[in-house]
């Protein structure tokens, strides 16, 4: 039983800036290495967005709209995911949410129904 997801790392940034969040996990009976996490960002009025996901065996997958841009990886060492953000955008503001499963299908990384802990979001601000 997972017990806690905590984000950490937003911020207020101008365009073309970076910044890198981070998640870690703690209850879970599996290492992050045998894990699914991903990163979810969210609007106001507009639907949850998969941003970038990472399975155990290695396999990654990304948003069209961040690829060359953001890179997700793990410290399994610590159970902690990250995700650097580089060249961020205006259209990058929103709150990002870390998420975690014991499995989700390489085809559905980026679908936040398959995911089943959550934490409470970091935010993360982008002026032009």
């Amino acid at each position: 039983q997972v017990q806690l997801v905590e984000e950490s790392g937003g911020g207020s940034v101008q365009a073309g800036g970076s910044l890198r969040l981070s998640c870690t996990t703690s209850g879970y009976k599996y290492p992050t290495s045998a894990i699914s996490m991903a990163w979810f960002r969210q609007t106001p009025g507009k639907e949850r967005e998969g941003v970038a996901a990472i399975r155990g065996d290695g396999t990654s997958k990304y948003a069209d709209s961040v690829v060359g841009r953001f890179t997700i990886s793990q410290d399994n060492a610590n159970n902690t995911l990250y995700l650097q953000m580089n060249n961020l955008k205006p259209e990058d503001t929103a709150m990002y949410y870390c998420a975690t499963d014991p499995y989700v299908a390489a085809r559905s990384l980026l679908m936040g129904g398959e995911y089943k802990y959550w934490g409470q979001g970091t935010q993360v601000t982008v002026s032009s």
